[in-house]
């Protein structure tokens, strides 16, 4: 056995001010092991701020037992041991075993990682690779005979050891690096291959041990930080011709959007109480070409989304405009004349009745679900989730004025403002009647 394997010594970490001592799942079970066996949380905590400050010099690390000097904050050296059994001969066999059987568990150990399937399969063979509870003994030249805040540093300090590399616990339970891809070549080089067999059964998981392990897997990250801005979609500006039918200009145009709207959905759900927002019903291809068309494309990407909306170019801005004042119930709104209902006809009149006093009421006609101004170019109109949203005519042509109201003396206050209007009268046609 080469030293390395003998013994392995790492030289001290730098002071950890404000940051965790275990990132990974396996560091934390290290801990964990030391934190509910120690019968003096006060030590614990006395460990991990002398940890924390860096007190700990290099660790040697060799089977069953880790060592260490630790300076108290009087800068008083004590040397500290912590030990954990090795594990048998028979119990390496079970472990080398169960690890050639599957070899996405060397791929994860020489990737540094230890996946909890690996530890499941190890316990499921007998072996327990992590320190359960008590199975941390400490030994220290201060005297104390449990657990005291050098030992309990030393914890600290090897979780930080054990996160960079699980092949330090394997060597304190025995088995140094080299060795251990050693025997395991070995051995995946005398196991024959057993032949296929796709009539065998599948071996299953028992439900109840899995739920008994759980405490084993690794918490769920934190959900990701919020970027400041939509990410800038690849450039396509190469020396190459489009191929046939390719537009440069309008797939550069769909890549952005498309970044856009991924932020969009990720403030979304990292807004607090997003799990109890209703999902919205997904976009049909004409409202999403207007959700496009909102986002400010080039002359030549405008023309095709109206067009293929059929649409002209004015419909198309009206579209957009009333997409940014409410999306799919704007666009519902500006597009769809429909007839209240006889009850919701009377609760539409009743609103509008009581919002004015008799002597400021305007003079409304009606048509279907839009109220317009008798003389006036402004219009309040009835969605179907009974909000009321405002319209004021420019050019000829009713467009959206704002955001929906409850109140449709509100809606159409905000339609009241300054219109361009250079066809002069812009009154109703005789079709309307008077509300």
């Amino acid at each position: 056995m080469k030293d390395r394997d003998k013994e392995r010594t790492f030289a001290a970490l730098p002071p950890a001010p404000g940051r965790g001592f275990a990132r990974t799942w396996w560091g934390q079970a290290w801990l964990r092991a030391l934190e509910d066996a120690a019968l003096d949380s006060e030590q614990v905590r006395t460990g991990r701020r002398l940890a924390r400050a860096g007190a700990v010099g290099a660790v040697s690390v060799r089977p069953g037992r880790v060592t260490a000097v630790v300076q108290d904050r009087d800068r008083t050296a004590h040397r500290a041991d912590v030990l954990l059994q090795e594990l048998t001969a028979e119990q390496w066999d079970r472990f080398l075993d169960m690890t050639v059987e599957r070899a996405g568990h060397i791929a994860a150990l020489l990737d540094r990682e230890m996946p909890p399937h690996l530890v499941e399969d190890a316990a499921a063979a007998g072996v327990e690779l992590l320190p359960g509870l008590g199975d941390l003994e400490a030994a220290c030249d201060c005297g104390a005979w449990d657990h005291c805040g050098h030992t309990a540093a030393l914890c600290y300090q090897m979780a930080r050891l054990l996160d960079q590399d699980p092949f330090v616990l394997l060597l304190i339970r025995g088995r140094g690096e080299s060795e251990l891809l050693h025997a395991l070549q070995a051995r995946g080089a005398a196991s024959p291959q057993e032949p296929s067999a796709p009539d065998r059964p599948l071996e299953g998981v028992d439900a109840a041990e899995t739920y008994a392990t759980g405490f084993l897997l690794p918490p769920l990250p934190g959900p990701p930080e919020l970027p400041v801005e939509p990410g800038l979609p690849p450039s396509l500006g190469t020396e190459a011709p489009p191929a046939p039918g390719v537009d440069p200009d309008a797939l550069g145009f769909l890549a952005a959007r498309a970044a856009h709207e991924a932020h969009r959905l990720l403030a979304e759900a990292l807004r607090t109480g997003h799990e109890r927002h209703v999902v919205e019903a997904e976009l049909t291809p004409a409202e999403d070409a207007v959700r496009l068309a909102a986002g400010a494309p080039g002359t030549t990407v405008a023309a095709r989304l109206a067009a293929g909306t059929g649409r002209d170019g004015e419909g198309l801005a009206a579209a957009v405009r009333a997409w940014q004042c409410g999306g799919v119930a704007a666009l519902a709104v500006l597009e769809d004349d429909w007839t209240a209902e006889p009850e919701a006809l009377s609760r539409a009149r009743a609103a509008l009745e009581s919002s004015w006093d008799e002597d400021e009421r305007p003079r409304l006609r009606a048509s279907g679900n839009r109220w317009s101004v008798v003389g006036g170019r402004t219009q309040v109109r009835l969605g179907a989730d009974g909000r009321w949203w405002p319209y004021r005519k420019e050019r000829g042509r009713w467009l959206p004025a704002g955001p929906a109201s409850q109140d449709p003396a509100t809606a159409l206050a905000a339609a009241d403002g300054e219109g361009d209007d250079r066809e002069g009268d812009d009154r109703e046609g005789d079709k309307e009647g008077e509300g």
